[in-house]
C-alpha cells in the first residue's frame, strides 16, 4: 500500500510540474517494498470480533452474510471529499495536496498532524472481553451424541499469544442459563437464549446459528455487572478446568495437570478475579506442578505472586505453606528468603502451629472443588 501511495505522489508532483523522467535517464527509481510499513487494524479487528454475532430470521441472514463478506475486504487508501482516483475535475489531485503542503505556513499544520499522530499513537484504548467460538465439533459416546463447542476468551485491542479456552456443550449453557435465571430473574429477562430443537441439531446451519448465539449469550450476561461477578457466572468458565487439574495433580500427572493450571490462570485472568481464593488454589497448582517437573525457577515465581497478594491478610490457609515453600525454593535457586522466613517466625510467635500445617501440595489436593 506504501508503495502505491509513494508510486502516485510521484507521477502528481511529475505532472504539475510538466516535466517526465526520461526512460533511460540516469536516476534509479526507488523501490519501496510495501513491508516497510505496517498498518495497525487492531480496531478493525475488535470490531470484525464483535460483530459476528446474531440471531437472525432467515431473511436478516442473507443481509448479514453480505455485511460479512464486505467486512472483510481491503480499504483502499483514504482520498479527500470529491477526489476519485482517476478524475480531472472531481477535486484535487495527490500532487495538489502535497504541493499545498509545500506552501508558506504548512509547516504548521506539518506539526500538528505529527503532533496528533504522537498523541493518537499513545492514547490507550478501551478493553472489553470479547467472546469468540472459533470451532465446533460433533461428539459421538456410547450412548450420547453432542456439539463441543470451543470457545476463546479474547481482550480487544491486543493479541493474545496464549489465549484462554473453554470446550462446552449446549447442556452446560442451558444449567448457566437457567442457575441465573434462578438467582437474577430481573437481569436475565432481556437476555436470550436459543432454545432446544427436537431435530436438525447436527447440521451445519444449526451449529453456527447457536456458535453466534452463544457468543451473543455470554457477551451480553458480561455487560451485566451483578452477573459478571456472580459464582455462576465466573465458575462457568474456569470450575471445570480447576477440577480437572486437581485429579491429574493428585494422580502425578504433572505436565498435562500443568497446561490444566495455566488454562486456568488465564481464564481467571481475563474474568478479573486475580485475588480470589480460585486463582490462590491456582497459583498453588502452579507452584506444585513446575516443582515436581523440576522447574524451580517458575515454581518460585508463583510462590511470590500469592505472598503478595496474602500480604494484606494476617492470616489464610494457605498463607503459612506458600511461606514454607517460598523459603525451600528460595534456598534451592540462591533468592532472597529472609523476609519469608521473617513472616513465619510471626506466625509462630502469634501461636500457629506450623510443624502441624500441611505442605502446599496436601492443600491443593484435600482442596474441595464443587
Amino acid at each position: 500500500m506504501a508503495a502505491r501511495i509513494l508510486h502516485r505522489l510521484r507521477h502528481a508532483l511529475a505532472g504539475e510540474g510538466g516535466r517526465e523522467e526520461p526512460a533511460g535517464g540516469g536516476g534509479e527509481a526507488e523501490d519501496c517494498p510495501e513491508s516497510s510499513e505496517l498498518e495497525d487494524d487492531t480496531e478493525g479487528l475488535s470490531t470484525r470480533l464483535s460483530g459476528t454475532l446474531s440471531f437472525t430470521s432467515h431473511e436478516d441472514e442473507e443481509e448479514e452474510e453480505e455485511g460479512d463478506g464486505a467486512s472483510e475486504e481491503l480499504e483502499e487508501p483514504p482520498q479527500a471529499p470529491g477526489t476519485a482516483a482517476g478524475t480531472e475535475d472531481g477535486g484535487r489531485c495527490w500532487g495538489e495536496w502535497v504541493s499545498a503542503a509545500e506552501r508558506p505556513g504548512s509547516s504548521l499544520l506539518t506539526r500538528q498532524l505529527q503532533e496528533l499522530w504522537r498523541r493518537s499513537r499513545g492514547s490507550v484504548a478501551p478493553q472489553r472481553l470479547l467472546f469468540e467460538v472459533t470451532s465446533a465439533s460433533v461428539v459421538s459416546e456410547r450412548s450420547s451424541k453432542y456439539v463441543l463447542y470451543t470457545i476463546y476468551l479474547i481482550r480487544s485491542g491486543q493479541f493474545d499469544k496464549a489465549p484462554a479456552t473453554i470446550a462446552r456443550r449446549y447442556s452446560d449453557f442451558e444449567q448457566l442459563n437457567r442457575r441465573l435465571r434462578c438467582r437474577f430473574s430481573c437481569d436475565m429477562a432481556g437476555v436470550a437464549f436459543p432454545r432446544k430443537r427436537l431435530r436438525r441439531n447436527f447440521t451445519a446451519e444449526t451449529i453456527a446459528k447457536r456458535s453466534r448465539a452463544f457468543e451473543q449469550f455470554l457477551s451480553h450476561l458480561h455487560s451485566i455487572d451483578e452477573i459478571r461477578r456472580s459464582p455462576e457466572f465466573l465458575e462457568f468458565f474456569f470450575l471445570p478446568d480447576l477440577q480437572a487439574a486437581q485429579r491429574l495433580t493428585c494422580t502425578g500427572m504433572y505436565r498435562e495437570a500443568l497446561a490444566t493450571w495455566a488454562n486456568a490462570y488465564r481464564l481467571q485472568d481475563r474474568l478479573g478475579v486475580c485475588s480470589s481464593g480460585r486463582f490462590l488454589l491456582t497459583l498453588a497448582g502452579l507452584a506444585v506442578c513446575h516443582q515436581e517437573l523440576d522447574q524451580l525457577s517458575e515454581a518460585h515465581g508463583y510462590c511470590e505472586q500469592a505472598l503478595q497478594l496474602l500480604e494484606a491478610q494476617g492470616s489464610h490457609p494457605l498463607l503459612g505453606p506458600f511461606l514454607q515453600a517460598h523459603v525451600h525454593l528460595a534456598w534451592k535457586v540462591g533468592k532472597d528468603k529472609r523476609r519469608s522466613e521473617a513472616r513465619l517466625q510471626d506466625l509462630r510467635e502469634a501461636g500457629l502451629p506450623l510443624q502441624q500445617q500441611p505442605s502446599l501440595k496436601e492443600c491443593l489436593i484435600k482442596e474441595p472443588l464443587e
